[in-house]
């Protein structure tokens, strides 16, 4: 069985699912911290703060390169391009065990780590969602 033959047909002029759209903003959302996050790693290591310049400069560059396929994938799923879907679920299962070990440090973080676990859950409900599946896997209409 594959996507393709499990998918509800979605009726004509249906639009793209709430689903889809949410997954899509979820999966946005963590590429765009993802992307902060390694902007500020260069601008730490820049600034001095940091004893490891050229180390902390290449893994902010990488960390921001990290963070550019998942906010890519969630442009995909707004345009109905089956291809983002892999890399926005993969991003949101991540969110899993980040959102643990931050909720394991304490205090204000356990906060922090619960979100994040939670909005990795809903991404990945809301991609796998069977409306979602029967948007990305419609007929073409070329």
């Amino acid at each position: 069985m594959t996507a393709e033959t499990s998918a509800p047909v979605p009726s004509a002029g249906s639009g793209r699912p709430a689903s889809l759209t949410l997954g899509a903003a979820i999966t946005a959302l963590a590429g765009a911290a993802l992307a902060v996050v390694g902007v500020w790693d260069m601008v730490a290591a820049l600034s001095g703060q940091s004893k490891q310049l050229a180390l902390n400069e290449f893994g902010g560059a990488v960390i921001v390169l990290l963070g550019v396929l998942p906010v890519l994938a969630a442009r995909a799923l707004l345009k109905e391009r089956r291809w983002g879907r892999s890399p926005a679920v993969l991003t949101n299962s991540i969110c899993l065990p980040v959102g643990y070990y931050m909720a394991e440090s304490g205090g204000a973080m356990i906060a922090v780590g619960v979100l994040v676990g939670a909005l990795g859950l809903v991404g990945i409900g809301c991609l796998l969602n069977p409306k979602s599946t029967a948007a990305l896997y419609a007929p073409s209409e070329d």
